[in-house]
């Protein structure tokens, strides 16, 4: 492990001998400069752990280059402690003001000056250790949302499969009735080409690919996300689809996605009544935001609502309630589809009852005049 290294910056080299002696015999390397613009060289060069920097210096004084090595972002993280025999208020909020970490005055305690300069060491460590942190959470977070996508392709995968078996067997038995068979081919052909949309898109985020977008009217896109929930999961259930758009309002988004995730909550809204249930209400909204920047798209039930042991975790892969929202991978997967085009998802409770899923789309900037 390298020692760590400070540099001084100092126009009195007595006052940078001093220092350095003791910083030295306590396990750092040191790197002096005489003026600002010989530390901004030092810093390009040899890139120090700590600078402590007078202020008070011919030419460029301590506060312009600390400036200046603030504005680089190459060196804008490195810790800066001015050292001055100004020691009023103002100065040491002007050295503050200008991104210094600390502030010690002249003349220098040599134990006090090693030991802020320790205490800034360990401040980077466990930055360092931070944002270590932050990287292996994200990566893990990563692996979950792969497994998540995983789980939801391979059942979407397997209920296709089940249709086509379905249909085959279907036409085993539909000897001497054409119109079966020709019906059954037909089903078979769309779960065969959703099976291919499906293993494409898979392939398209693990090669990280920009899912393609193309503009749909909001009517069109509703209907199809009602017929595709009612094939998918093989439910005559009505939705009832509030659309105050006209025919050419559209949107750009991936119509496969989109659809599929709107599949996904239109099922666990259903899934929310009691099975018992006969009249079980869904609908379909659209709506925009007041500021007209944002187009929602909302599920709304009068179910049994979010159960209370699953309402702070119920986007999480396996949650499930039988009587709740958030069964199983439905939510996970649909939330990270939606999020690979640009959307957002959330589900809040109804102030009555029920659950609302809203699709968060962001519309573009009308174009100034």
């Amino acid at each position: 492990m390298k020692n760590p290294r400070i540099l001084i910056v100092d126009d009195q080299p007595i006052n940078i001998k001093i220092v350095q002696r003791r910083i030295e015999r306590a396990g750092m390397d040191v790197l002096a400069a005489y003026n600002g613009e010989d530390c901004l060289r030092v810093v390009e060069e040899q890139r120090p752990d700590i600078i402590l920097l007078d202020v008070i210096m011919p030419g460029m004084d301590g506060f312009e280059t600390c400036q200046r090595l603030k504005a680089n972002p190459e060196t804008a993280d490195i810790p800066i402690i001015f050292i001055t025999a100004k020691s009023a208020k103002e100065d040491v909020l002007a050295g503050l003001d200008t991104g210094a970490v600390d502030y010690i005055t002249k003349p220098l305690e040599l134990d006090e000056t090693l030991a802020r300069i320790r205490t800034q060491l360990r401040v980077q460590e466990m930055h360092r250790e931070n944002l270590d942190l932050i990287q292996r959470l994200s990566e893990m977070r990563k692996t979950s949302t792969i497994g998540a996508i995983t789980e939801g392709i391979a059942h979407n995968l397997n209920n296709l499969l089940g249709v086509v078996v379905g249909y085959i067997d279907l036409m085993k038995i539909g000897k001497g009735k054409p119109e079966l068979v020709e019906r059954s081919i037909a089903s078979m052909e769309s779960a065969i080409n959703r099976m291919v949309t499906i293993v494409g898109q898979l392939s398209s985020m693990a090669a990280n690919e920009t899912m393609q977008l193309a503009p749909v009217s909001i009517g069109i896109l509703f209907e199809n996300c009602v017929k595709r929930f009612q094939s998918d999961y093989s439910v005559d259930s009505e939705v009832a689809i509030t659309n105050p758009f006209p025919e050419d309002f559209h949107i750009e988004t991936n119509c496969e996605i989109f659809e599929g995730a709107v599949s996904k909550l239109l099922i666990n809204a259903l899934e929310s009544y009691p099975a018992n249930q006969v009249e079980r209400p869904i609908e379909l909204r659209a709506s925009l935001n007041d500021e007209q920047t944002k187009l929602f798209v909302e599920v709304i039930d009068q179910g049994t609502g979010i159960a209370k042991e699953v309402e702070d975790n119920f986007f999480e892969p396996f949650i499930t309630t039988k009587t709740s929202v958030g069964r199983g991978m439905g939510l996970t997967v649909a939330r990270h589809s939606l999020r690979n085009i640009n959307c957002d998802l959330t589900v809040e409770p109804n102030p009555d009852r029920g659950v609302c899923a809203r699709i968060s789309i962001p519309l573009p900037l009308p174009e100034e005049e």
